[in-house]
C-alpha cells in the first residue's frame, strides 16, 4: 500500500466511527462514551500527521525525488478523449501542507475534547471534523484537478456542515447556507475553467489521456498559452470563493456563527487557503497572463486594506479576527499577484500559526467568560486567565510583524517583492499603510480585552481554561515566534548565518523575478520602514486602549460618518441584497414559482394527473352499482362487441 494512503484513510475512519456513534445516540442507542470518541477523533489526524512527517522526510533525505505518486489508484471517468484516474501525488508544496493541515487539524481537534465537550451532539462535531480533514487532504494530495475538485467540493460541504453546526438556531444556520452558496459561485467558475482546459487540450488528442493532471497540464503549458488569460481568470474567481476574496468574501466574517474550534481550522491552516495553494499549484499558468496576475494583486489588495479598516472598529472578538484573516488571505493574493508564490505559501504557513493561536485564544476567553464575546464587557482577563493572556500576546506579536516573529519574516517578504514588483509604489504604499492598520486593530484587541480594569458583571467567575485547551496555544504561540526561521531573508540570514531553507524547498513553485532587484541597504531599509511603522502602530492602540477609553470615543464622535461607513462593512452586504438577492427573489417569486412551479408543475404535472385520474375514477365508479343484474347486462354488451368485431374482422 502506498505510503500515502493512510494519511488519507485514517481521518476517513475517524469520521465513520464518530458518524455511527452520532447516528446512534440520536436514535437513543448510544453504547459509546465521550472518552472513546474523543480517542478516535483525536487519533486519526494524529497517526495521519506521523504519516506525513514520514512522507516529508523521505522527500527531504532523497533531493533527487521531487514527488512521491500513488497515481492511478483506479480508473475514474473516461469520455472521448478524456481519461481521469483516481490518483494522489505529494510533491514540496503538498508536503508541506500536509504538516501543516494535520498538525495544526490535530491540536484544534485536541483543543476541541474540552471546547466542546459538554455539546450533546459531540460524536457528530467530532465526525465533522475528521471528514473535513479527509477532503482537505484530498484537495492538496490529488494529482489532477477534478481529484482536486472532490475535496474543493468535500470542504464546502464540511464548511456548511461546521458553520450550521447549531443549526436549532435559524442566524447561524443561515450562516452555512450563506457561505455555501457563495462558494457555489466560486465553484463554478473552477469548472468553467476545467472546461477549457478540456476544450483547449483536446483539439490535438488523438486517444483518451488525463488531460487535466497536473503532470499533463505542465507538459502541455505552451499548448494552453491562446487561452491562458480566460482560463486563469476563471481559476482566479473560484478560488475568490473558497479564500474569501471581494467579490466574495462575505461569507467569511458570518462563519463566526459556527463553534470557535471550527473557525480556527476553517480560517487558519485550512479552507480558506485552498484558493491561494491552487494558484500557486498552477502558478506554470498564471505566468503566463500578466493581466490576470495585475488583477490578483489589485483585488488582493483591495481586500487586504477594506477588511482590516473593518476590523478597527468591530467589538466582537471573533468578528476582528474574522476579518483579519480576510485581511492576511489579501496579503497572500498581493503577493500571488507579483510572482511571490513562495513567499505567499509562506505567508500561509506562518498564518496558520499565529491564527489559529488566536481563534483558539479567543475561544478560550469565551470558554472563560461562559459565552462573552463583545469585548467592551471584559477587560483584566491578564491576571485571570495568564496562559491564555500570555500566548494571544505573542500571536498578536506575530501578526503585526513585530521582529524576528513568523509574520515579521512572511509579511517582510512580500513587502519587498510588492516593491520590486513593476506595480506603482503606490501598491507598496497601501500595503506598508495596511500592515500598520493590522498591527492597530490586534493590539487594540488584545488591550480591550485583556489588559485595565474588568467590565465584566461577574469577574469572579473567570477563570482559566483547562490543560487540554491551553496545551494546543502554547503549542500554537510557540511557532508563532520561531516559525518563521524558516524563510530568514538573505539581508538578515547572511548577518545571522542563516540559509532561506524555504526557498529552496519550494524552488519548483518558481518565484518571478522583481522588477527592481534592491541591495542589501535598500531592502534592510524598506525593512526597518514597515517595522518601524508596524511597531507605532502597535503602541499608539496600547497607548489609546489601555488608558485613553474615552479619548477614543471622542474621535469616533468627530469621525462619525466614516466611522458609520466603516462599521457597517461599507454596507456591501445591503449593496448584494438590493442588486443580487432581492431581484432574485423577486424573478423566483413571480416567474419561476408561480408560473413554473405552481401552474406548470403542480398545475399540469401534479394536480392536472390527479385531477384526470379522480375523473376517470368516477366515471368508471358509475359501472361499479353492486346489482348483479347490472353487470350481467354490462356482460352481454361487451359480448356482443367482442363477437360482431370477429365477425366484422
Amino acid at each position: 500500500m502506498s505510503q500515502l494512503l493512510p494519511i488519507l484513510i485514517f481521518p476517513l475512519l475517524g469520521a465513520l466511527f464518530n458518524g455511527f456513534v452520532a447516528m446512534r445516540q440520536s436514535q437513543g442507542k448510544g453504547f459509546v462514551g465521550k472518552s472513546l470518541t474523543s480517542i478516535v477523533a483525536c487519533l486519526m489526524p494524529a497517526l495521519a500527521f506521523l504519516f506525513s512527517l514520514k512522507v516529508f522526510f523521505s522527500l527531504l533525505a532523497h533531493p533527487e525525488i521531487t514527488q512521491i505518486s500513488a497515481a492511478g489508484l483506479m480508473e475514474w471517468m473516461r469520455a472521448g478523449t478524456l481519461l481521469v484516474n483516481f490518483g494522489f501525488v505529494v510533491d514540496h508544496q503538498s508536503a508541506l501542507m500536509l504538516l501543516v493541515i494535520t498538525g495544526v487539524g490535530s491540536l484544534i481537534h485536541l483543543y476541541s475534547t474540552g471546547y466542546m465537550h459538554e455539546d450533546e451532539a459531540y460524536a457528530r462535531y467530532m465526525a465533522y471534523l475528521n471528514l473535513f480533514l479527509f477532503f482537505m487532504l484530498i484537495l492538496v494530495m490529488g494529482d489532477s484537478l477534478p481529484v482536486m475538485f472532490i475535496g474543493w467540493e468535500g470542504v464546502g460541504l464540511c464548511s456548511y456542515l461546521l458553520i450550521g453546526f447549531w443549526f436549532t438556531d435559524a442566524d447561524k444556520a443561515k450562516a452555512g447556507k450563506k457561505a455555501f452558496v457563495v462558494n457555489r459561485v466560486g465553484d463554478l467558475a473552477f469548472l468553467t475553467a476545467m472546461f477549457l482546459i478540456f476544450v483547449t487540450l483536446s483539439k490535438d488528442a488523438t486517444e483518451a489521456s488525463e488531460l487535466l493532471s497536473f503532470a499533463s497540464l505542465r507538459t502541455n503549458a505552451e499548448a494552453l498559452k491562446p487561452a491562458a488569460g480566460l482560463i486563469t481568470l476563471c481559476l482566479f474567481l473560484g478560488a475568490t470563493g473558497k479564500s474569501a476574496q471581494i467579490p466574495l468574501y462575505v461569507w467569511l466574517p458570518d462563519a463566526m456563527a459556527g463553534p470557535t474550534p471550527v473557525s480556527a481550522l476553517i480560517h487558519a491552516a485550512t479552507m480558506v487557503t485552498a484558493g491561494i495553494f491552487m494558484i500557486a499549484k498552477l502558478s506554470f499558468l498564471f505566468v503566463m497572463a500578466p493581466a490576470v496576475m495585475h488583477l490578483i494583486a489589485t483585488i488582493g489588495l483591495a481586500t487586504a486594506l477594506m477588511a482590516a479598516l473593518i476590523g478597527l472598529t468591530q467589538y466582537d472578538i471573533k468578528k476582528v479576527l474574522a476579518y483579519s484573516t480576510v485581511s492576511q488571505l489579501g496579503f497572500m493574493f498581493l503577493a500571488l499577484g507579483v510572482g511571490g508564490f513562495n513567499a505567499a505559501m509562506f505567508h500561509v504557513m506562518t498564518h496558520a500559526f499565529f491564527k489559529a493561536c488566536l481563534f483558539l485564544g479567543a475561544g478560550s476567553v469565551i470558554h472563560g467568560m461562559h459565552h462573552e464575546q463583545d469585548i467592551r464587557r471584559m477587560g483584566g482577563l491578564w491576571h485571570r486567565m495568564p496562559t491564555t493572556a500570555v500566548t494571544f500576546l505573542l500571536a498578536t506579536l506575530a501578526i503585526s510583524g513585530f521582529p524576528l516573529t513568523a509574520g515579521f519574516f512572511s509579511k517582510d517578504e512580500i513587502l519587498y517583492l510588492v516593491y520590486a514588483s513593476d506595480l506603482s509604489k503606490l501598491y507598496y504604499g497601501l500595503a506598508v499603510l495596511t500592515a500598520g492598520i493590522t498591527a492597530f486593530y490586534m493590539m487594540r484587541l488584545f488591550a480591550y480585552a485583556f489588559l485595565g480594569a474588568s467590565r465584566a458583571a461577574h469577574p469572579e467567575h473567570i477563570h482559566e481554561s483547562p490543560r487540554v485547551m491551553t496545551v494546543p496555544l502554547i503549542i500554537l504561540a510557540g511557532f508563532s515566534l520561531v516559525g518563521g526561521f524558516m524563510g530568514v531573508p538573505h539581508v538578515l540570514g547572511h548577518s545571522l548565518g542563516i540559509e532561506n531553507w524555504l526557498a529552496h524547498w519550494l524552488a519548483s513553485l518558481g518565484q518571478v523575478t522583481p522588477h527592481e532587484v534592491a541591495g542589501p541597504l535598500q531592502e534592510g531599509a524598506l525593512m526597518v520602514i514597515s517595522t518601524v511603522w508596524a511597531l507605532s502602530c502597535s503602541a499608539a492602540a496600547y497607548f489609546i486602549y489601555r488608558n485613553k477609553l474615552n479619548a477614543a470615543a471622542n474621535l469616533k464622535v468627530r469621525l462619525a460618518p466614516l466611522y458609520r461607513l466603516i462599521t457597517n462593512k461599507f454596507y456591501i452586504d445591503e449593496i448584494y441584497d438590493a442588486l443580487i438577492i432581492k431581484p432574485v427573489k423577486r424573478v423566483s417569486d413571480l416567474v419561476l414559482y408561480r408560473n413554473i412551479d405552481v401552474r406548470l408543475i403542480d398545475g399540469l404535472a401534479v394536480n392536472g394527473v390527479g385531477a384526470v385520474t379522480r375523473l376517470l375514477g368516477n366515471g368508471f365508479s358509475l359501472f361499479q352499482s353492486g346489482v348483479v343484474g347490472h353487470y350481467l347486462f354490462y356482460f352481454l354488451i361487451g359480448l356482443c362487441l367482442f363477437l360482431g368485431y370477429m365477425v366484422m374482422g
